[in-house]
């Protein structure tokens, strides 16, 4: 049995841009160390928001798709998480442009964040690390979190940046 940190190729540092995971309601907190980290490796952060209801048809050359929505009516409901989302991350890191950017993808969380990293060729990914309470913990009884989820997928670096408790606070 091999080290578990002893990875094959394709898992080395690289100078790619670093992506922050950023749910529904960001922590200003979890926004600020990513970009303070992204600033001392002079890379682009990309900050990811992942729609979990939404589901992936991008894989499929738009050629060959032969169904649109089965609704004909178009969702605009479903844009306001993501503007609600970077108007959070606009307040703390100014406007997009090169030292930030914002995408927003669906599927299962830590899959979607994994793809963007092997897709972008990331040098890390950052997370937040799991809440606490009664609620949270049961939740990961039927789902694990995100942060642990990532960690046995992915090749490349997850940094786990960890929740504030009430007893923490300054």
């Amino acid at each position: 049995m091999g080290d578990p940190f002893d990875r094959d190729e394709g898992s080395a540092w690289t100078r790619g841009p670093l992506i922050v995971g950023v749910p529904w309601a960001p922590p200003q907190r979890l926004i600020a160390r990513a970009s303070e980290l992204a600033d001392g490796l002079d890379v682009h952060l990309v900050c990811a928001f992942v729609d979990p209801s939404g589901y992936l048809a991008e894989f499929d050359a738009a050629s060959t798709r032969t169904a649109g929505s089965i609704d004909p009516q178009p969702n605009l409901e479903s844009l306001f998480p993501a503007a609600e989302v970077r108007s959070v991350l606009e307040a703390v890191l100014g406007s997009p442009g090169e030292t930030w950017s914002l995408r927003v993808l669906n599927g299962a969380v830590p899959e979607a964040l994994a793809r963007l990293g092997d897709s972008i060729g990331a040098s890390a990914i950052v997370v937040g690390g799991p809440r606490y309470g009664a609620r949270a913990s049961f939740s990961r009884l039927l789902e694990p979190s995100v942060s642990a989820r990532l960690t046995r997928i992915q090749r490349r670096l997850v940094i786990v940046v960890p929740a504030l408790t009430a007893s923490s606070r300054p």
